[in-house]
Order: structure tokens, then C-alpha cells, then sequence
């Protein structure tokens, strides 16, 4: 059976990255969390000083890019790929709040994106793949067969979130989300390079009052259709 590419793209704490897994492991396609290899180079900035709430050097990240190596890793035992930056797995330290601040300013820079863009190019000339983001049917793979764009009212996805968060153990609040959410919205909506855009053929879902389980069956439906028209 050919094999399509799948590009889901939406707002932070729409469940993008939930649905994209159980597509890919219902589907047996590849699956990419592009937002995490952002993450990942937020993470990289952090920890060598590039960025901090008041300060950014934006050259000494762009000079050190191309030391910058970001892997999935799959195992046996498990239904996902964790990240990999430099060899070493960050998959818990990139979901925390405090690299959460960071991501969207990282977004930013048109030498990153380019960087990450060139990366899921790669990953995505076999097909097969699920991919989730912000830019990925508008930008990576615009002849992608089948686009969704996933939304939901504010207030629902900081709980999400919260809640998210709480059940890893995290001290947060709600308002400090809310004021995070707000914040990703706005910068990923009016940043120059690649803004968060809902593709002319995409397919909005709005999963504000959708539980998982139907939002699941529902893009699954979307795909399964696709991909008989490729037969």
C-alpha cells in the first residue's frame, strides 16, 4: 500500500502531538514532534548561556548551530521516539516549564527553522510519516496529502496543560500556563519567518469539546481516506 505524509499543525495544547502518535502507531508510519526539536535547541541556548529571561545572543547560538545534533530514538518497548540532542536523551528536561518560556523566541531565528526544516525534509522522503507542528503543511511539507490544523478555545488547552503538567509532578498554576499559552499564541501567530498558518487545504479540527478518543477516530477516518485514494 503507498504510503502518504501526514502534516498536523495547530495551536499549543491542541493534542497535536497525542493524535500524530496514535496515527502513526495505528498507521505503522514514522513519527516526527517537530515543536520537540525546537525544544531541544531551546534547551541547548539554556544551558550554555545564550538565553535567560533577560538576555539572548542570538550569534553565539547561530555559531554553534552546527554543533547542535538532534536524533530520534525508538525502543523496543515503547510506543514513541524520544529526543536525543548531542547523544543524550532530553525528552523529560525539553516538556518542562522553564524550556517552555523559551521555545517561541527560538522559533524566531530564520537560521534555526532552516536548520530543522532541512532535517524533517530528510525524514519525510520515504513518506510514511506523521508530522506535527506549526509550519508543517505550510512550510515542510506543503504536497503533503493530508493536512489538519487542530484548534481549541484558550481555557481548554491551559487545562490541558496544567493538567499535564501536575501529573509530572511540576509546581505550576493555572494562570502562569494561561499567561504562557497566551504568549506561545501571539508569538508563533506574528513571527516573520513561517507563522502559525492553517493551509488552504487543510482541515480544521476543533477539539474544544472533543475527547481523545473521537478526535482520534476521526483524523484516522480523514486518513484512511486518503490513503485509498492512492491505491
Amino acid at each position: 500500500m503507498e504510503k502518504i505524509i501526514i502534516a498536523i499543525d495547530g495551536y499549543s495544547s491542541t493534542g497535536k502531538s497525542t493524535v500524530a502518535r496514535q496515527l502513526a502507531n495505528y498507521l505503522n508510519y514514522i513519527y516526527v514532534d517537530s515543536g520537540a526539536m525546537y525544544r531541544a535547541v531551546a534547551l541547548f541556548a539554556l544551558q550554555n548561556n545564550f538565553l535567560s529571561k533577560d538576555h539572548f545572543d542570538k550569534d553565539l547560538l547561530l555559531s554553534s548551530l552546527p554543533a547542535i545534533k538532534i536524533e530520534f530514538k525508538k525502543e523496543n518497548t515503547m510506543d514513541h521516539a524520544n529526543i536525543y540532542l548531542n547523544g543524550k536523551n532530553v525528552e523529560k528536561e525539553i516538556r518542562t516549564m522553564y524550556v517552555s518560556d523559551f521555545v517561541s523566541p527560538i522559533a524566531t531565528v530564520s537560521e534555526v527553522r532552516k536548520k530543522l526544516v532541512s532535517i524533517q525534509h530528510q525524514m519525510g522522503i520515504k513518506k510514511g510519516i506523521v508530522m506535527d507542528g506549526r509550519d508543517i503543511g505550510t512550510v515542510v511539507f506543503p504536497d503533503a496529502e493530508l493536512k489538519i490544523f487542530m484548534t481549541a478555545n484558550t481555557h481548554v488547552r491551559t487545562l490541558r496543560r496544567y493538567n499535564e503538567l501536575i501529573e509530572k509532578g511540576q509546581k505550576v498554576s493555572y494562570d502562569e500556563i494561561f499567561k504562557n499559552v497566551q504568549k506561545r499564541d501571539l508569538m508563533d501567530t506574528t513571527r516573520v519567518d513561517s507563522p502559525l498558518l492553517k493551509a488552504n487545504d487543510a482541515i480544521e479540527v476543533d477539539n474544544s469539546e472533543t475527547n481523545r478518543e473521537d478526535q482520534f477516530h476521526i483524523i484516522l477516518q480523514l486518513a484512511k481516506d486518503r490513503i485509498a485514494k492512492r491505491i
